[in-house]
């Protein structure tokens, strides 16, 4: 069963309970946000956001230069956003603040339909009730994890921060906290199963500790330095 969603395509990949502030300065997005700010109280405001995956997202006339790229693809896995907090600006444009909610696979894009783009979308599960194995990998995941962070941050105090014990709402912080390059994160984001998704953070967090200890930097792809500007 598909669902139509309006789509936020962006240089970012959103995860299920993070939050996620934007900058709307483009009109073809102005409208998406006047559209859901008017939408009946009881139904859910919520736009899919899905990471780009070649091209270039800005409109012409948008206010940013655009390097030529072809038409905009996107990855097939995304997240949605729900609105949760709108602050109109004087020139039109609005600052709103988001929280992923659901994930989705995208069946088709529809560039017509609206003067932004919407999608058939087929939902994806979510975990149905305790799972032991995902629970033992959450455990080694935080440690792990807490030893990562005290090689990327400075100040000890921010190591103290408490950390979900939910195996699921941890996989989706460790994806969107961990520096990890975009096809990483999207990777994580396509596992449907909770453990297969820790586990695949402990390869990942793994590998980077070990770069850091050597070399004291995360690798990024050259690619990624120069990442397309996201239309907002």
């Amino acid at each position: 069963m598909t669902a139509r969603l309006p789509v936020f395509p962006l240089a970012t990949v959103l995860f299920p309970g993070l939050v996620l502030p934007l900058h709307i300065f483009e009109e073809r997005y102005r409208h998406l946000v006047r559209d859901l700010v008017g939408k009946p109280e009881g139904v859910p405001r919520e736009f899919g956001v899905v990471a780009i995956r070649s091209g270039w997202e800005v409109a012409p006339g948008a206010g940013r230069a655009a390097p030529g790229g072809g038409e905009v693809t996107l990855h097939e896995v995304g997240c949605t956003a729900e609105l949760r907090q709108v602050t109109e600006l004087d020139d039109g444009g609005f600052d709103i603040v988001t929280v992923g909610r659901r994930r989705f696979r995208v069946a088709g894009v529809d560039r017509e339909a609206a003067p932004y783009l919407t999608a058939d979308v087929e939902w994806l599960p979510d975990p149905a009730g305790p799972d032991e194995a995902a629970e033992l990998l959450a455990a080694r995941v935080i440690a792990v994890f807490r030893q990562y962070l005290g090689l990327i941050r400075d100040d000890p105090q921010e190591l103290s921060e408490q950390l979900p014990e939910d195996p699921t709402v941890l996989s989706h912080l460790v994806a969107a906290t961990a520096v990890l390059t975009l096809a990483d994160r999207q990777r994580l984001l396509a596992i449907d199963d909770t453990a297969a998704r820790l586990r695949a953070e402990l390869r990942l967090l793994n590998r980077e500790s070990a770069l850091l200890r050597q070399v004291r930097a995360v690798p990024v792809p050259l690619s990624e330095l120069a990442s397309p500007p996201a239309p907002n």
